[in-house]
C-alpha cells in the first residue's frame, strides 16, 4: 500500500495511491487507515513530502561497498545525524544550489517513516513502530562538509532533504536495489544486501538515544557511487519495490537585499 501526503484545490491531505487516483482518508495514517469515501484522479494532486518530520535522522557509511570505495573500515557501531525538518522538500520540488556552495552532491537512501511514538524499543516488537519505506536523498554541500569537520551546515541547508514519493507499508521482501540516475544516467547502483546495519537494528538503535515521534524518518545510509550536482541537473532516486523521487536542481534568486 502506498501512503501519500498531496495537495488538491488548495488543500493537503493524506491518500492512498491507486493506479489512477488517491483515495483520500480522513485522519493522517499513523493510527490506522480510514478511508472517506472520496477518489481523486491523479492528474489533478501535487504529491508533497510524504510526511512532516519532527527530525531526520540519517547514518553515516552504512554499506560495505561505499566503506571500500573509501578505504575505510567499517564502523562498530551506527554513526548518526541530523537533518532538521526545514530540510525536507517533496517529489518535483526544487532544490537549491546555495550561492557559497562550490560542490552539491546526492546520496539515494532508503529511509524508514516511524508510527509511533518510540523510545528504547525491544528487538521483539521493532516492526509495530514502523510505517512504511519511502526514497530520500541526503543532498550534500560536500566542500562545506570538508571545511567545516562536520556535518550540520552542509546537510541542513533548505531544501537539503528530498523525501518520496510517498510510503510503502509493505515490509521490504530480500535485497532492494538502490540506484541514483543523474540526467538519466545511472550513477549508484547497489542493493540493501551491503548494509551494515539492518533496518530494525538501526530503528531499534536511534530510540534508544531519542523519542522517536509519528512521521519521523530514519535514513539508512547511501551506496558507492555519490556525485556532484549542478544547475538544471535532474536527480531520481530509484529504490526496487519503494518508487522513483525526482527532483532538479535550481539557483538561487537573490533579492537585492541578500546581495
Amino acid at each position: 500500500m502506498r501512503i501519500v501526503r498531496f495537495s488538491h484545490k488548495g488543500s493537503v491531505s493524506w491518500g492512498m495511491v491507486d493506479d489512477s487516483s488517491v483515495k483520500v482518508l480522513r485522519i493522517p495514517p499513523f493510527t490506522f487507515l480510514q478511508f472517506s469515501g472520496r477518489k481523486i484522479p491523479l492528474a489533478q494532486v501535487k504529491f508533497l513530502s510524504p510526511v512532516v518530520p519532527s527530525k531526520v535522522v540519517l547514518v553515516g557509511l552504512n554499506y560495505r561497498d561505499h566503506a571500500r570505495e573509501l578505504g575505510m573500515p567499517l564502523p562498530k557501531e551506527p554513526v548518526i545525524f541530523l537533518k532538521p525538518a526545514s530540510a525536507v522538500i517533496g517529489p518535483g520540488d526544487a532544490i537549491v544550489y546555495p550561492r557559497r556552495v562550490k560542490r552539491l552532491d546526492f546520496e539515494a537512501e532508503l529511509a524508514v517513516v516511524i508510527r509511533k511514538t518510540a523510545r528504547n524499543i525491544l528487538r521483539s516488537r521493532v516492526k509495530e513502530y514502523i510505517l512504511g519505506y519511502t526514497c530520500l536523498n541526503d543532498v550534500t554541500a560536500r566542500d562545506v562538509q570538508k571545511r567545516d569537520g562536520q556535518w550540520t551546515r552542509a546537510k541542513s541547508f533548505d531544501t537539503f532533504c528530498p523525501i518520496g514519493p510517498w510510503i510503502e507499508t509493505r515490509p521490504p521482501a530480500g535485497q532492494l536495489r538502490v540506484r541514483t540516475r543523474l540526467n538519466g544516467v545511472t550513477r549508484q547502483d547497489s542493493g540493501t544486501g551491503e548494509l551494515i546495519f539492518g533496518i530494525e537494528y538501526l530503528v531499534r538503535f536511534v530510540s534508544q538515544v531519542m523519542t522517536l515521534q509519528p512521521g519521523d524518518v530514519i535514513s539508512t545510509g547511501t551506496p558507492p557511487g555519490v556525485g556532484p550536482m549542478r544547475p538544471k541537473d535532474r536527480i531520481e532516486v530509484d529504490i526496487q519495490g519503494i518508487g522513483v523521487l525526482t527532483n532538479r536542481v535550481v539557483t538561487v534568486v537573490h533579492t537585492k537585499e541578500e546581495k
